[in-house]
């Protein structure tokens, strides 16, 4: 049994979960500021690391991760398993001398960018498929390795004129992965599949080894996919109630397992360093990888984007993934962006389009917009104050004593302001939203809606100018 090339449909099924895996992958590869000199950037590979197991006794990381899960799989069913790891290639920086020999240098200044030392990551694969009925018993065993190497890119100017070049040099590593299967007692017909990853490298750690000298040996934000062509998974999560004595019975160390791919289907099973909910997804609204998942998207392009030229330039020259992020955050449309700004997922079943031969007329608008209720209108309805019809474009006087719910109320006291709408909320209260008159970010602030919101006895209304 040998690493093997997947069939259209086992692909197709891969690819589907992939997006997710991809990333897992790269959680935490590169953080903003995405700089090579930033600090945090300077720990890195968090998630899933699988150490070589000379150092891995010394340290507070483990050469291998167990995946114990529940399958029922049919007659003849076959198990397609794919393992995934970064390995950390290391880069150095050599600039050209005068004798036309190169040498280490901490640098490399080009116009758009500045190359500096950086351990680089290289997706590896290693895959199978076996028969489920050839996994019981002792199961099978794929070994593998991945030969040391090194290679060079000449650094060039505008003209073609050679200036330095980047050695990469990736160390040889190994490893195994070992897959076996146990039918349980009972009449369901469920079995335990139980996987194993292990490094086994032989680089020997010396006794003052630290972490970085490791991870060139190492495999990095190792996690596994599976498939069943035949039969099914359970949740480990939320098995139903007849399995829950035989999930609890499982060992899970170092990385979890869950469905994945599309809700409803139980074929697939993603098996995570980073614990996740069944069937995980990668926000729609997201514009591209940004390798830090833990921080929200909007607030990394408006960062990214606000970074200065010089730091763009390292930025750009740390990584190529690095400068795709880069290039991402300064080149995102406004429409985009404003996606970022955030979803609730909860309406999406009264804000869609009817469904085809559904029974359930879903609103082209959404209950919360007030384009839902033809009965309001914020730009033409008013509100009486003392008698008077106040609408946008009255001015008002504003009285905030009586509630003081701000501080800011003790200067805002009887200012004048222009009132841009009136809004009526769904408990019937009334709110005047307005722009205090001599303000001068009225202008940007009526142009992102951003308002002061006063009641009808907070203000006093004015005669039209």
């Amino acid at each position: 049994m040998t690493t093997v090339a997947f069939t259209p449909a086992t692909e197709a099924r891969f690819a589907v979960a992939r997006h997710v895996a991809d990333a897992v992958l790269f959680e935490g590869y590169v953080l903003y500021p995405y700089r090579a000199s930033a600090a945090k950037n300077r720990l890195r590979w968090q998630f899933g690391v699988l150490v070589p197991p000379s150092w891995s006794a010394a340290a507070e990381e483990h050469d291998f991760q167990l995946t114990e899960c529940l399958m029922e799989p049919r007659t003849g069913a076959e198990l397609a398993v794919e393992v995934r790891f970064l390995r950390a290639q290391r880069r150095t920086v050599e600039e050209l001398r005068r004798d036309g020999t190169f040498a280490p240098t901490g640098e490399l200044r080009l116009p758009d960018r500045v190359l500096v030392a950086w351990d680089e990551g290289v997706e590896e694969r290693v895959t199978l498929v076996v028969p489920v009925a050839e996994l019981r018993g002792d199961g099978v065993v794929l070994p593998f390795t991945r030969p040391a190497a090194e290679e060079t890119e000449e650094v060039t100017d505008a003209d073609g004129r050679v200036l330095g070049r980047l050695v990469r040099r990736r160390e040889e590593i190994g490893g195994a992965v070992r897959i076996s299967a146990a039918e349980l007692d009972g009449p369901y017909g469920v079995e335990r599949l139980s996987l194993t990853v292990e490094n086994t490298s032989t680089w020997t750690a010396e006794p003052d080894t630290d972490r970085h000298a490791a991870l060139p040996y190492s495999l990095v934000a190792t996690h596994t996919l599976l498939r069943l062509d035949g039969g099914a998974f359970l949740s480990m999560t939320d098995p139903p109630e007849w399995a829950r004595g035989a999930v609890a019975a499982c060992r899970n160390l170092h990385t979890w397992p869950v469905l994945a791919g599309e809700p409803g289907r139980d074929d697939l099973m993603l098996s995570s360093p980073i614990i996740l909910d069944d069937h995980p997804a990668i926000a729609p609204e997201s514009p591209g990888a940004l390798y830090d998942a833990t921080e929200i998207d909007e607030i990394l392009a408006l960062r990214t984007a606000a970074l200065t030229d010089e730091e763009k330039r390292e930025a750009r020259g740390t990584d190529a993934r690095a400068a795709a992020v880069i290039e991402l955050a300064d080149t995102m449309p406004p429409e985009v962006l404003e996606r970022l700004h955030g979803a609730v997922r909860s309406l999406q079943s009264v804000t869609g389009t009817p469904k085809p031969g559904g029974d359930i007329l879903e609103p082209e608008t959404p209950w919360w917009d007030p384009g839902g209720d033809t009965g309001v209108d914020p730009g033409s309805d008013h509100v009486l104050v003392d008698g008077r019809a106040v609408r946008a474009g009255s001015r008002v006087v504003l009285r905030p004593r009586l509630r003081r719910t701000d501080a800011q109320d003790l200067f805002l006291d009887g200012r004048s302001a222009l009132v841009e709408a009136v809004l009526h909320d769904v408990d019937g209260g009334v709110h005047i939203a307005v722009t205090v008159e001599d303000d001068p970010g009225a202008d940007i602030r009526r142009e992102q809606g951003r308002f002061l919101y006063f009641q009808p006895d907070e203000v006093e209304a004015l005669e039209d100018m």
